[in-house]
């Protein structure tokens, strides 16, 4: 990620404690998929493209070409191999989105725990 979408993220987030966990940040910013509930059945579908389309946007333009030996690269091939390709890009999207995130509110990146399907 550069610094023009950075600039996306912070001028179009603006103040990051309106969001107390980064999953809020991801279904603004319309990354999640719906969600219906009644009773036992639960229906989950495509993304919601509710909130900022020029966040979801960002996310999505900076983890397309990244290479695959990064972590973004890694889920979104290893999503896309079981899902599809576009599938993939929004999962590391919420992943790029969670970094954000933690960048907006705490001023530096953390290291996110390793995934015990990745190792």
């Amino acid at each position: 990620m550069g610094p023009l979408l950075g600039a996306v993220f912070v001028a179009e987030i603006g103040d990051i404690g309106r969001f107390t966990r980064p999953q809020q940040l991801a279904a603004w910013a319309g990354l999640t998929p719906k969600h219906h509930e009644s009773d036992t059945t639960v229906h989950r579908g495509r993304i919601t493209k509710q909130g900022s389309a020029l966040v979801g946007w960002a996310a999505v333009e900076a983890v397309q070409r990244v290479s695959a030996h990064t972590r973004f690269g890694q889920v979104r091939d290893r999503v896309g191999e079981r899902r599809g390709r576009n599938i993939g890009v929004v999962a590391a999207a919420r992943e790029l989105i969670t970094l954000v995130f933690y960048g907006l509110r705490d001023h530096h990146i953390r290291c996110l725990p390793v995934r015990a399907d990745a190792a």
